[in-house]
């Protein structure tokens, strides 16, 4: 693992909500709940810009695990519109990186929140899941 990273450094990516992102737990289970972005589409967006250091920074023979994922859904995001999802880089402590996440569309603060990702070797990581 590489660390070029200082607190405060940033990544960004762009993402379209999509049909299949609704609050919608599927028949049997209610449905759709309403036409806007889950809950959970939101926080896989959310894991996803923070993953973005993780891959500049693990090596070939490494991985990066989520360890967590603290959000707060602020606003709606509509299917078509336009998230921005940005993580900053809070700090690196040995193997675990924390940073602080968010979410907007145009001027509309849609999330906020804070993930934990491990960077572990991908043998380590294959041998504890094979106790399970």
């Amino acid at each position: 693992m590489t660390n070029p990273f200082r607190p405060g450094d940033q990544k960004t990516h762009h993402y379209v909500v999509q049909p299949t992102d609704l609050a919608d737990f599927g028949p049997g289970r209610g449905g759709l709940v309403h036409a806007v972005c889950g809950t959970f589409a939101l926080a896989r967006e959310l894991e996803w810009a923070s993953r973005l250091f993780v891959l500049d920074m693990k090596a070939d023979d490494e991985e990066g695990i989520g360890t967590a994922l603290q959000m707060e859904h602020l606003a709606p995001a509509f299917a078509g519109e336009t998230l921005t999802v940005a993580a900053t880089f809070v700090a690196l402590d040995g193997a675990a990186l924390h940073c602080a996440v968010e979410a907007w569309v145009g001027q509309r603060r849609v999330a906020t929140g804070r993930t934990g990702q491990r960077i572990v070797a991908r043998a380590r990581l294959a041998a504890h899941l094979a106790t399970f």
